[in-house]
């Protein structure tokens, strides 16, 4: 067993501790291999590489792309092989995601207002948001202005998936989210299956994914193995990560960098393809 962790993000998306700090924590917690998957933009990427090739850390560059099926948000993990994700028409396309991110912010904090009372200021969600805007700053802001709300509740009642005041992400689908990585020579895995409602797993096993999150911090032993089963049994990869976003007090969530292991088998195969 090999401590890893593909699945981390930083302040560049929704985190609260910067790529340099990833590192660092990773680094200091024994995490031999590492991907920083900040959501819709590849901006913490250098910060993060610089600060491994100082501690020797193996840094996989990443991303995790909000994409749409079956009404549904769905998360691909891209692990990009090379520099291909500096190519300015890539950037491009998240900058689009990117805008459309700010569009949505703006509806979720008119639905705030009007289903619940809740008032919060879009300016200071955007100054916290730096890089790109996500779920967590709208929540960070309903607590700040004094609500009576956690970081879980808000998602729970208030802009968690079906809740009064969600908006969807993009209008981006899977199928073409999954292309849009491998035309920059990612391996693409699908993150998180577990919190998939409205598909079975089987709708997207023949989208060209390379490989499935099957080894992920919210699942349970039973989880874990059949998702590890599937991944097997229909030649795809397996990873492991735990979408640790930082907040490690009461985040029920997420884990923390370094509590995840991946059997050497599984991880052979994944550097296999990657490396290949």
């Amino acid at each position: 067993m090999t401590k890893v962790d593909f699945h981390v993000h930083t302040t560049f998306s929704d985190g609260v501790l910067t790529p340099k700090e990833v590192v660092q924590i990773a680094s200091n917690n024994g995490v031999e291999y590492l991907a920083v998957t900040d959501h819709d933009t590849i901006s913490g990427l250098d910060e993060a590489i610089k600060e491994a090739a100082k501690l020797n850390i193996k840094l996989i560059p990443g991303i995790e792309l909000s994409t749409n099926y079956n009404k549904e948000s769905i998360h691909i993990l891209g692990y990009f092989k090379d520099d291909s994700y500096i190519n300015d028409e890539l950037i491009k396309a998240l900058d689009g995601i990117k805008n459309e991110r700010i569009i949505r912010a703006k509806k979720m904090i008119s639905k705030l207002k009007e289903i619940f009372n809740i008032e919060i200021s879009f300016e200071a969600i955007m100054h916290d948001g730096k890089s790109l805007i996500a779920r967590p700053h709208i929540a960070k802001e309903i607590i700040k202005a004094g609500y009576p709300y956690d970081m879980d509740k808000v998602f729970k009642e208030l802009i968690g998936n079906d809740c009064p005041a969600f908006v969807p992400t993009t209008k981006l689908s899977t199928e073409d989210g999954i292309k849009l990585l491998k035309k920059y020579n990612a391996l693409v895995f699908l993150a998180h299956p577990i919190l998939i409602s409205k598909s079975p797993i089987d709708d997207f096993l023949s989208l060209g994914l390379d490989g499935i999150e099957a080894i992920y911090f919210q699942n349970s032993h039973e989880e874990e193995t059949s998702l590890i089963d599937i991944a097997l049994n229909n030649n795809l990869l397996v990873s492991a990560g735990s979408d640790c976003h930082g907040y490690f007090k009461n985040d029920k969530r997420h884990g923390c960098i370094g509590c995840m292991k991946m059997k050497d088998e599984y991880l052979k195969n994944f550097l296999s393809a990657y490396f290949h």
